[in-house]
């Protein structure tokens, strides 16, 4: 064996071992799935915990009697095979048992499916959007929505610092609940099929253009705090990128929130008819694009050849007579590029224009004020 050979095989042991006897392996690991904090979460849980010792039960019985058998009824002790072939008293046996089994296993899992679609008398209902690649969430009853999008770093990302305790499951904005509530979410997708999944919720739909589907959850009172869940369909190259964060806060606190965000919300359409000026669009401009371009134009403005073209030198953000058009390909989308005009306000899209045709290097000292953008919106 060659040194190289000894030396991986030393570092494949130590990897092994260190994470076979480390603590915080053990801390984490659990043999059975958990139980969650939601109703229906516990009633996958008691499915799960019946299947699991019918099944345990059954193979205990089957394999005591096949050992028992061979042990007792070996050809050495002089026992002869038994002859039961076109045995109909057997056929009737082997029928009956396995129905009577599988009617057993078919109740609790029916009851429950049925509870698990059951959405009526919800308190409030959130429309859930699935886009390529991040959520909307729409507060049907408040008028209030927005998107959640990832916020890992690229220099994460990219291994260039270390990667943060949430890595690739932190957003922006969380969806925030109440506990103690029946939430009715309708779920649906812009692009391609995405899939809302939150474990702890027990809740878990595919997100398909062109429909809308229903699943709900009631969190525990008790049960409080920050939950975690990702697109569980493989919906492109960015799929890893959308997780899902929800808050779950008792309810006077959820209707202080909802309040906080109506201001806001407030405050935003007030922006739409600001004179902004150019530091202003700069510095909201560079936080847009990152946020929502650079997962396909990169962050250096270079883009992903040939689908995801690169924006350094380009005309259509370094020409005058092309800023109309630059205003409408961001709204209304190009070739692989979607449509931004229902993601974005006048004021992010004008932010982001202005960014693109003032950094790196252009220098066009141009501004896109959100007047000029609704007026590109309301021509269509």
């Amino acid at each position: 064996m060659s040194l190289t050979w000894t030396k991986s095989l030393k570092v494949f042991l130590g990897a092994v071992l260190s994470f076979g006897f480390s603590s915080s392996t053990w801390a984490d690991y659990t043999l059975n799935m958990t139980q969650g904090v939601s109703s229906v979460s516990a009633r996958i849980y008691d499915l799960h915990m019946i299947i699991f010792w019918i099944c345990t039960i059954i193979a205990i019985l089957v394999y005591s009697v096949m050992i028992y058998s061979i042990i007792r009824h070996r050809k050495s002790r002089g026992y002869k095979a038994a002859e039961f072939h076109e045995s109909t008293t057997v056929e009737i046996i082997w029928t009956i048992i396995p129905f009577f089994i599988l009617i057993a296993m078919a109740i609790p899992a029916t009851s429950t499916l049925f509870d698990m679609e059951d959405v009526s008398d919800s308190d409030l209902t959130i429309k859930v959007t699935g886009y390529r690649w991040y959520w909307h969430y729409d507060y049907l009853d408040e008028d209030i929505s927005f998107f959640s999008r990832l916020t890992t770093p690229d220099d994460q990302v990219y291994n260039l610092v270390p990667k943060g305790e949430h890595y690739l499951l932190e957003v922006d904005n969380h969806l925030v609940v109440p506990v103690g509530k029946k939430i009715r979410f309708l779920i649906g997708s812009k692009d391609v099929i995405h899939s809302w999944w939150v474990p702890a919720f027990g809740v878990k739909k595919d997100a398909i253009p062109g429909f809308i589907r229903q699943i709900w959850t009631q969190i525990d009172v008790d049960k409080p705090g920050i939950y975690r869940g990702q697109c569980a369909e493989l919906c492109g190259a960015k799929h890893g990128y959308m997780p899902i964060v929800v808050e779950a806060k008792p309810y006077d606190e959820y209707v202080k929130w909802l309040e906080e965000q109506k201001q806001k919300q407030a405050a935003a359409s007030a922006d739409e008819d600001k004179e902004w000026s150019y530091d202003e669009l700069m510095v909201k401009g560079e936080k847009e694009y990152n946020m929502v371009c650079a997962m396909c134009h990169q962050a250096s403005g270079k883009g992903l050849p040939p689908t995801f073209p690169s924006l350094v030198d380009s005309p259509i953000v370094r020409t005058k007579d092309q800023r109309i058009h630059h205003i409408r390909n961001v709204l209304y989308g190009k070739n692989a590029m979607p449509a931004f005009g229902e993601q974005l306000s006048d004021v992010q899209i004008a932010a982001i224009i202005t960014y693109e045709r003032n950094a790196w290097g252009h220098e066009t000292k141009e501004m896109v004020q959100p007047q000029e953008v609704k007026e590109q919106r309301q021509k269509g």
